[in-house]
């Protein structure tokens, strides 16, 4: 998914000017989040505003806000939100979410994010996917912080991260008396080890639902249950 567009049954996604491309990581967690029917979502850390526009066509009366703070993605997540049917109900922010947190009033029924992750990972040169994948610029504790000033206490907030920085994020929301109420365990293969994992968070102390998602068969063919996941929006099913 490294190409300089990527297509998308519904919209077209173009990447050039971004530091993230469309992942894996970003499809999963844009057609996998959510159990309501939603009026207001915010997006934090759009990039493409692929999420956006993702949750855009799940939901069909939700207006969704997407907040980013490289200049270069901002731009391509507007022209991208444009080019798209769903322009009127997305809109793209240039600003930091800290920033936006403090100053916002609205609060939301959904916010969503796949954040950078790596606090002290060996950066590169490339200073614009550095910021796409280091929180330098947002901590954990700031992230979840936002959130809790942004949320309705009838929200949720959803996120993807590898297993081990989501035990730290876990523990940071239980903090702010957010609690997982699902989980899904991402893996390559039924037999592989877990790469990523999405949960839900909401005010509810509620039991969690919790099950698995693979992503190939054992011969390499994708699996059903992602197929049909992402039938509604990639080519390739």
């Amino acid at each position: 998914m490294s190409n300089t567009f990527f297509k998308f049954k519904q919209f077209n996604i173009n990447q050039d000017r971004c530091g993230m491309k469309v992942s894996t990581d970003a499809v999963v967690l844009g057609a996998l989040a959510g159990r309501n029917a939603y009026e207001s979502i915010l997006d934090i850390g759009t990039g493409t505003a692929v999420i956006a526009l993702m949750l855009a066509q799940r939901f069909e009366t939700a207006k969704v806000l997407g907040v980013e703070i490289d200049t270069e993605a901002f731009g391509q997540a507007v022209e991208n939100i444009k080019e798209s049917k769903f322009a009127e109900r997305v809109i793209a922010l240039n600003q930091d979410f800290q920033t936006y947190s403090d100053k916002s009033e609205q609060e939301f029924d959904m916010i969503i994010s796949n954040p950078p992750y790596f606090p002290d990972h060996i950066k590169t040169k490339d200073a614009q996917r550095n910021k796409a994948l280091h929180n330098d610029a947002l901590s954990f504790a700031e992230l979840v912080a936002g959130v809790s000033k942004c949320l309705k206490k009838s929200g949720e907030f959803w996120v993807i991260l590898p297993p081990r920085q989501m035990q730290d994020l876990d523990n940071i929301c239980k903090s702010h008396q957010l609690f997982p109420f699902h989980k899904v365990n991402l893996k390559d293969k039924q037999e592989s080890k877990i790469i990523r994992v999405i949960q839900g968070f909401s005010y509810l102390n509620e039991s969690t639902l919790e099950h698995e998602l693979f992503i190939k068969n054992p011969d390499g063919s994708f699996a059903d249950a992602y197929q049909k996941l992402l039938k509604d929006f990639l080519l390739i099913f």
